[in-house]
């Protein structure tokens, strides 16, 4: 079996619009958008779809040893330590495993909160929460002023938002924020509990907690209303509210608040660095870095991590293996592969995403 496990589309269903630009990727001969706008890389995660739960959706399939389709989750289990590896003394759990998506909108997403961590385990009895993290790749260009909403700019009092999310007072929800601008190549940190919406026009890759819970007090978009069971985690709006973090995030410190700025851990001054987008400095559930390769790069790592290729083409070579990446393509390198080589004639720019420090 390869060292490397590739993976094809995963489209889930959503609640919102998109998907225009995965189909092209895939591609399709018609690229439409659909309520399919998310490709779920290699998860170990089922969607929770309210009205669909007979459909699983979510899960990663790939081909075991023997060539049979199995899911990628009962394949690690398979074989755990190697592919994980061990946090301190004990072998790393599913958990670790951070969800990646591939995630293109044609609309704005319905306004949302997600729970933290703590508020998970102490409130939900569930081990993660959703922090969350967008790394920006392309704009449509139909999009003149692409933006994200993140954190309440001016925050309403609790009372205030629970009357606006009854009465869909979307307006006067959305007066709460400020647009911040977006362009691709922008990294943002959202943790747990601040309210956000990725506005129109934007492909991402998002990389999460491993878990689909969410706080939608917005209803309706495109003409679907969102069933209420799937409103507020299943809970009544009480706890729905006890998620928020109202502290205000002013204009002048949305950028220190949200934006990630890289930090260049090598380069061999031959094209070929390494940065980090987002550290353990930062958040405890993930870690994202870019590979920038010209040449030869050599690589040396013990933690497993899911690789995207978002720019050029390349090679991966672990031993004599040696795995033909091309722009888009996504796969997993497992933490028994401690040495590997990126190689390219042309360039290639690749995104991996590590588990967190816990």
């Amino acid at each position: 079996m390869s060292k490397v496990i590739k993976f094809g589309a995963n489209r889930v269903w959503r609640t919102y619009q998109g998907g225009k630009l995965l189909d092209s990727i895939e591609g399709k001969e018609v690229p439409v958008d659909s309520s399919f706008p998310e490709d779920w890389i290699g998860s170990t995660v089922e969607a929770r779809n309210v009205g669909r739960e007979h459909i699983s959706e979510g899960l990663a399939i790939v081909k075991d040893e023997k060539g049979e389709s199995v899911p990628f989750r009962d394949l690690l289990k398979n074989n755990q330590e190697y592919f994980l590896g061990k946090n301190g003394s004990e072998v790393r759990p599913l958990d670790d495993i951070p969800l990646v998506k591939y995630l293109d909108s044609s609309t704005r997403l319905h306004f949302q909160a997600h729970p933290t961590r703590e508020f998970a385990q102490e409130r939900l009895g569930l081990p993660r929460g959703k922090t969350e993290a967008y790394v920006i790749l392309e704009t449509r260009e139909d999009i003149s002023e692409p933006y994200i909403y993140a954190g309440f700019q001016r925050p309403p009092s609790r009372e205030q938002l629970k009357e606006w999310i009854e009465t869909q007072d979307i307006d006067a929800i959305e007066s709460c924020f400020d647009r911040i601008p977006v362009k691709p190549g922008d990294v943002f940190l959202l943790p747990g509990g601040r309210p956000h919406a990725l506005g129109e026009g934007i492909l991402m890759l998002e990389i999460m907690e491993p878990s689909d819970l969410a706080v939608r007090f917005e209803f309706e978009r495109c003409g679907y209303e969102i069933p209420e069971k799937a409103r507020f985690m299943d809970r009544g709006i009480e706890t729905a509210l006890d998620v928020f973090n109202f502290d205000p995030v002013t204009p002048e410190k949305t950028d220190a608040e949200f934006r990630c700025e890289p930090t260049e851990l090598s380069s061999d001054g031959q094209g070929n660095r390494l940065e980090e987008l987002i550290g353990s400095d930062q958040t405890p559930c993930f870690t994202v870095r870019r590979a920038s390769v010209t040449g030869r790069f050599e690589r040396k790592e013990e933690t497993f991590f899911y690789g995207i290729v978002t720019d050029g083409s390349g090679k991966l070579k672990i031993g004599n293996e040696v795995v033909q990446l091309e722009r888009w393509e996504r796969f997993f390198c497992p933490a028994g592969v401690t040495e590997f080589e990126y190689q390219s004639d042309s360039g290639m720019s690749i995104l991996e995403c590590y588990p967190g420090n816990t």
